[in-house]
């Protein structure tokens, strides 16, 4: 293989069969839990990094299938998110994710930078309940509960709010000689072609729990504000950096 080969088709790795393939990702039918509480606004300045800014003491921790995904097929992910400032622009902090697909996993973290690690999420339909559960190997982390469809939400508002809204990622990709990394970089990404299919609000619960490994409960709950359950159509856009800790 040839420099110039190489310099014009890595993208992912292994280079011969790379984990994210060069495409539009396209999600169909993916369908959220979404339940948002108050925590210590103390504690998301410890974990949310400059030169973003804390601008609420709110956290969105969400349970998500993806039945159809272009490059990765069906899985399921969970995590938390955290409303944040860039520059005067309001936008949402990707904390914490746990997915069940090695290849979104590889290609979220190696692209995006996603702070993905595995886990083993689930959202079900339990009779009259939408619930979510995490668990990290074989422990429970996170239960989110709320009532199926009980309220209609507002699908053009939700709609501009997902095209509309940036979203950041810390992008971190280590040196192999184990001092410091290569890549320390803000990410910022929207969503495109979004088609909402259905909202829904009602009456929400949410447990987290303690895990040396898979710290969720390090961002406490003090108040559950509501639940939101969507359905919606997507492509996730390739991002910019924003800004170069390594410059």
């Amino acid at each position: 293989m040839k420099i110039e080969q190489i310099k014009d088709n890595a993208f992912s790795m292994p280079i011969t069969t790379p984990s994210a393939p060069l495409i539009d990702y396209k999600f169909k039918d993916r369908e959220y839990l979404i339940i948002s509480y108050e925590t210590d606004i103390e504690l998301l300045k410890e974990v949310v990094p400059e030169p973003l800014k804390v601008i609420s003491n709110v956290v969105h921790f969400e349970f998500m299938k993806m039945p159809d995904s272009s490059g990765f097929g069906s899985f399921k992910e969970s995590g938390q998110v955290i409303e944040v400032e860039y520059n005067g622009r309001k936008g949402l902090y990707s904390h914490l994710m746990f997915v069940d697909d090695v290849a979104s996993i590889v290609a979220g973290r190696e692209v995006w930078g996603f702070p993905k690690k595995y886990g083993f999420p689930s959202l079900d339909v339990d009779v009259d309940t939408l619930t979510g559960r995490l668990k990290y190997n074989q422990t429970e982390i996170a239960i989110g509960t709320m009532g199926y469809k009980y309220f209609e939400g507002d699908i053009a508002a939700t709609k501009s709010a997902l095209e509309t809204t940036p979203n950041y990622i810390l992008k971190v990709i280590p040196s192999v000689t184990g001092k410091g990394t290569d890549v320390c970089q803000l990410i910022e990404y929207y969503m495109a072609d979004v088609n909402v299919k259905g909202v829904w609000t009602g009456p929400a619960a949410l447990q987290l729990f303690e895990h040396a490994l898979a710290p969720v409960a390090q961002l406490p709950i003090k108040k559950v504000i509501g639940g939101k359950h969507q359905i919606v159509d997507f492509t996730l856009s390739y991002g910019n950096v924003l800004f170069d800790y390594l410059k």
